[in-house]
């Protein structure tokens, strides 16, 4: 069996040292008496595992984390466990929803002082000011945790380091987001990837929002089976490469994306709902960019769904200033 780099490299532990495999100094761990004596060992603590009755799954946890020690991708510490995706378990689980109270239409975490009033208002008159003065062309836009921690490390691994199969486990996170959007969004939706331009997805080897797309209405199909989602490929089109959003601030970001989207009108079935899936909601000028091309080529609503969304800290009402710095928002 051919292994790749990056396989290997998520195999073995960054604190394998010889004294795990029992082999001599400078020999490769699987190689010559090493790898005799691992199968030895694997004979005798399979033959062990049936006359005692234990598990094999467990009997093959502990051989392979004991033979192939590896380290969790996220946090650092050893794995209990063999699996392909390298996630401890801790990680998977550390993944909490977003629960702050938030713009009804773009998911922002509001200011202390609107959140203390949030109760008095209907939800969907719970609005942050730039929804207020420039509001988007979406309906709405959900995502299912806080840009941080565990669910940044996975977008990273997803992203950066080529592990497509990170997709299976935070489909399932963009699912519970997508699902809050089921009592308001119409019974059958056209759902949409945001793009990548063509030459950075043959370098990265596919697209992330597609990879969680796709998960995602599986699992969809389970836990809401009368709700019809078709996601539709070549629909939305990335004509030019743009510079990485993070490296611009909100005036540029929107400057940076214009006019590079367009629909495939051919493809696109119009007075359709759109459902728009992404990674990362940061500043919202993907999402609005998007949206404003779909209505215009005939979309009748956009909804927005992302794994993540960046937060930012509010703990004072607007003031002239930030107010000024929200009319450049994208």
């Amino acid at each position: 069996m051919a292994w790749s780099a990056d396989r290997a490299r998520c195999i073995f532990s960054n604190s394998l040292n010889e004294s795990t495999l029992h082999v001599s100094p400078g020999v490769p761990p699987g190689n010559g008496a090493g790898l005799d004596d691992g199968r030895a060992g694997i004979r005798l603590l399979l033959n062990a595992a049936r006359r005692t009755g234990l598990p094999l799954r467990s009997t093959l946890d502990d051989l392979i984390t004991t033979l192939f020690p590896s380290d969790c991708r996220v946090c650092g510490d050893s794995l209990l466990r063999s699996t392909i995706l390298p996630i401890c378990d801790s990680c998977r689980v550390a993944v909490p929803a977003q629960t702050m109270a938030m713009c009804h239409c773009c998911g922002e975490a509001l200011d202390m002082e609107s959140a203390r009033f949030a109760g008095q208002f209907p939800a969907e008159g719970l609005l942050c000011y730039v929804c207020r003065v420039l509001p988007p062309m979406f309906e709405r836009a959900v995502a299912y945790a806080v840009y941080q921690d565990e669910i940044r490390e996975m977008i990273h691994l997803l992203k950066y380091e080529r592990m497509g199969g990170v997709a299976k486990l935070l489909g399932g996170f963009l699912a519970e987001s997508i699902l809050t959007l089921q009592a308001e969004a119409a019974r059958e939706l056209i759902v949409v990837a945001v793009p990548l331009f063509p030459a950075k997805q043959r370098q990265r080897g596919y697209n992330q929002a597609q990879l969680l797309a796709d998960v995602a209405i599986a699992k969809l199909r389970r836990l809401a089976p009368d709700w019809r989602l078709q996601r539709l490929s070549g629909v939305l089109l990335r004509r030019r490469d743009t510079r990485s959003q993070f490296e611009l601030n909100p005036r540029s970001r929107r400057k940076n994306l214009e006019g590079a989207f367009a629909v495939d009108a051919a493809n696109f079935p119009i007075g359709c709902e759109v459902l728009l899936i992404d990674d990362i909601y940061t500043s919202g000028a993907t999402a609005r960019e998007c949206a404003r091309v779909l209505r215009r080529d005939g979309a009748h609503k956009v909804w927005v769904a992302t794994l993540a969304r960046a937060q930012y800290v509010r703990v004072a009402m607007w003031d002239s200033d930030s107010m000024h710095a929200a009319q450049g928002f994208g």
